[in-house]
């Protein structure tokens, strides 16, 4: 029987319904250090405004900064269609049906992979797929007026509030300071140095990258152009790097052929543009136009310009999970420090806001989603290719844009996805004789979809399912109509294809996509072979049930597709339900296989539970005792990425303890102290710069684990607003501000104790929102733009109706 009770709601609240909501309050001031130069890579600081990157490190006599671009891929569009992968199509499903699993992989090693290379196994530089590359180097050689002149005082800093890096130190009496940033309003690398005393700073500039280049100078410009490797006789994509120095006070400057050197100046700002013609530039006007545009603007002027850009967007959110004296530590001395106390709550705030800045660091709307290094990299061949994964990579590098108040930077993946949907058309016809669109395991710049060249994780086919789900979260997030209209014909599509791709398993009678896989994992056979392939996952499956539910509430919103919605209906039910083995865990696959790798770092069929929500505490208590049966025979350990996918996990069982102890050993150092000789990783965790080791670096551990930290912090995937559902016993006292929930809306809170004081709703749509009651607060007192309302609470939940730009305050 339901229990309604009438609360009597009073609180403060401001500005009334309809009215412009105020801007945030300037949150806290978040940024890590270093007292040393950078020694390798993952010890320099990342600069993006979303299509260029820089990363200096800060050296005193030879400065390298590396150089990149959101659309440096080589490759080009290629051919893919395998016509003997469908002929083998009906042999490989009678082969997987007999229980011959070893014999239908093998079929498929043969006849069921793309044509040409792939991926290159994950060396495409030179293929067609080709490979996110660093743009160049640029090189600043130092010189100062006494080479003999100890150095004192040194730090070298990145603000994220200002997504500003910076380097002091004193050469004898002289302070020397540097500040570097990507331009957010400007779309230019800026840097600026100064000395202390006049005439005292000097310096050559120069640029290189590996391959593929030549510099040259124009008038006091230097150039940097290229072409990158086509993979094939066609002309290859085109880059240039262009740099103007300013000096507005006093100095000269002199050209060679390919530097520039700077003399008797005491303070010079350096203007850095770069470009490809991905976009449809022709680069060396756009390198000109750019630099020419921003050149008659003083460095303050550019710098404000670009705080007023950038600020916003980081200042939605804001986290508070107390002070900590460590914040004086040199960034890798305070990893090392958190390692060995676990104390430092607020390193794990800072590692939260670090991945909000990273996320609008690495995308912007109108460009492209953040690869598997969001924008930086610095090799040509960047590990895996640095593409789009797949099967988790590249959508865990989103699941912090809603939640965190970043909803438009979601919109590259979303458009990114609509452009798979023509070429994804034509894999499923010519590998499957399927309307709709697929999408396997591997994504790149040039609408790459086919299955890659290795079936054990290349016949992966629900990649489009899972990206379908980015674009309806997008729609919950933000109740956008009109979006969900446009978006709607993908989300159809992609159902299209399993509604002919599915068979029926003549062994159980359920529908199961086949060949498939469980990404990237294997089973052992009776006859002790190890395989990928299979008929049916679990992972497939709760894949599969959330597409077709997704499209069939979307069709039902915009009034269309009865008939189709009746289909797909139909064909939900035939799926083989999320299935609870004989030792108590979910199983993997539809056969109690024995896995080949009990710990595996792929989690797969537990995506129902995270980023899915088929399994929850409140709705599926028996599926999830056995997902978390599931998680302690995995273990913790594993990569940088998986470790962060597990935080979301035990944050989804309510389990604050276990997802903060999770979120401990992702910010494991994985690097020794630089105080020592030599560098040797201790393998996955955090790099002194923060980055997320899997190792190497991938930046899906930075976002899964700030994603991981929101959700321990709120939730709404089950359409009820859930306060502190994971609260570490650790975080005893704090506050967030300005995180999101499903439905339209923002909230605050803060708490005591452990216990929520108060909270805030802001509503961005008209909606009714539900938020369950704390256990510990009885009574409740609550203001809608200011006027104490009595609302209905029925079985712990708290109704309200709201209008957007309504406010309502509880005090519990």
């Amino acid at each position: 029987m339901k229990k309604t009770i009438l609360l009597i709601l009073s609180a403060v609240m401001i500005v009334s319904g309809g009215c412009k909501q105020m801007e945030a309050p300037p949150g806290k001031s978040w940024s890590y250090f270093f007292d040393k130069p950078a020694k390798v890579w993952e010890e320099t600081l990342p600069l993006g405004n979303g299509r260029i990157g820089l990363m200096p490190d800060g050296q005193i006599n030879k400065e390298n900064i590396v150089l990149n671009e959101i659309s440096m891929w080589s490759g080009s569009k290629q051919d893919t269609d395998n016509p003997e992968a469908y002929k083998s199509l009906a042999q490989i499903r009678k082969l997987l049906f007999e229980g011959k699993n070893d014999e239908a992989q093998s079929l498929m090693y043969k006849t069921f992979v793309c044509k040409g290379q792939g991926s290159g196994q994950g060396n495409g530089a030179d293929t067609p797929y080709g490979s996110y590359q660093l743009l160049g180097n640029l090189v600043i050689e130092y010189q100062y007026p006494n080479e003999t002149d100890t150095i004192s005082q040194y730090k070298r800093a990145l603000n994220l509030n200002d997504a500003v890096a910076s380097t002091s130190f004193k050469r004898g009496n002289v302070l020397y300071a540097r500040e570097v940033f990507t331009s957010f309003a400007d779309d230019l690398g800026v840097i600026h140095l100064s000395a202390s005393e006049k005439s005292k700073l000097g310096f050559t500039i120069k640029m290189n990258r590996p391959e593929r280049y030549r510099v040259s100078t124009e008038g006091n410009d230097l150039i940097m152009q290229g072409e990158l490797a086509s993979g094939t006789d066609t002309a290859g994509p085109l880059y240039g790097a262009r740099v103007r120095v300013i000096l507005p006070q006093n100095g000269d400057i002199v050209t060679s052929d390919s530097s520039l050197t700077i003399t008797d100046a005491t303070e010079a700002t350096i203007l850095i543009s770069m470009a490809t013609n991905y976009f449809g530039h022709q680069v060396p006007d756009q390198l000109s136009a750019l630099i020419d545009k921003a050149e008659g603007k003083s460095f303050d002027e550019l710098k404000d310009d670009h705080i007023a850009a950038y600020y916003p967007k980081f200042n939605r959110v804001d986290l508070n999970l107390g002070e900590s004296a460590a914040s004086k530590l040199p960034i890798n001395k305070r990893l090392t420090e958190f390692n060995k106390t676990k104390q430092d709550q607020d390193l794990m705030a800072l590692y939260f806001q670090f991945g909000r800045y990273l996320l609008i660091s690495s995308t912007r709307e109108g460009l492209l989603p953040p690869n598997l290094q969001g924008l930086w990299c610095n090799t040509v061949r960047t590990p895996w290719n640095g593409d789009y994964h797949l099967n988790i990579n590249l959508q865990m590098n989103l699941w912090p844009a809603e939640v965190t108040n970043l909803s438009e930077l979601h919109l590259p993946l979303i458009e990114w996805t609509k452009k798979q949907v023509s070429s994804g058309e034509q894999t499923a016809k010519v590998f499957y004789n399927s309307r709709g669109w697929v999408t396997h395991i591997l994504g790149n710049l040039w609408e790459f979809t086919a299955p890659g060249e290795h079936p054990s994780w290349g016949a992966t086919n629900t990649s489009a399912a899972w990206l379908c789900q980015h674009l309806y979260h997008h729609y919950l997030f933000t109740m956008d109509k009109k979006y969900l209209a446009e978006v709607y014909p993908v989300l159809r599509g992609a159902s299209l294809f399993f509604v002919d791709m599915l068979v029926e398993d003549p062994r159980n009678g359920y529908l199961v996509t086949a060949p498939t896989t469980s990404p990237e994992n294997n089973f052992r056979m009776s006859n002790g072979s190890v395989v990928a392939v299979s008929a049916g996952s679990t992972m497939d499956n709760q894949l599969i049930r959330e597409l077709f539910g997704n499209t069939m509430e979307a069709a039902e919103i915009l009034g269309l597709d009865s008939v189709f919605v009746q289909e797909l209906a139909a064909k939900r039910d035939k799926l083989m339900p999320t299935t609870i083995g004989k030792d108590g865990r979910i199983m993997e696959w539809l056969n109690e296989y024995e896995e080949a790798e009990v710990t595996h770092r792929h989690v797969s069929h537990l995506y129902g539970l995270h980023p899915g929500n088929e399994i929850s505490v409140s709705q599926t208590p028996e599926l999830a005792k056995a997902a978390r049966a599931t998680l302690e025979k995995r273990g913790d350990a594993s990569t940088g990425w998986s470790m962060a996918w597990k935080v979301n996990f035990w944050a989804r069982l309510h389990d604050g303890d276990r997802a903060h102890k999770l979120l401990s050993d992702l910010l494991r150092p994985c690097l020794k102290s630089a105080d020592e000789p030599e560098y040797s990783g201790f393998g996955s965790g955090t790099y002194p710069n923060l980055f997320c080791a899997h190792p190497p670096f991938q930046i899906d551990g930075n976002f899964g684990g700030t994603a991981g930290i929101a959700e321990m912090l709120i939730q709404s995937q089950t359409g009820i607003i859930e306060l502190l559902p994971a609260l570490p016993s650790v975080w005893k006292n704090g506050s967030f501000r300005g995180l999101k929930v499903r439905g339209g809306a923002e909230m605050d809170v803060h708490w005591t104790n452990n216990r929520v004081d108060n909270a805030t709703l802001r509503a961005d749509v008209n909606n009714t929102f539900k938020i369950k009651m704390p256990a510990h607060a009885p009574k409740l007192s609550v203001k809608i733009n200011g006027e104490s309302k009595s609302l209905p609470v029925s079985d712990g939940i708290l109704s309200l109706t709201m209008s957007k730009g309504d406010i309502a305050d509880f005090i519990f």
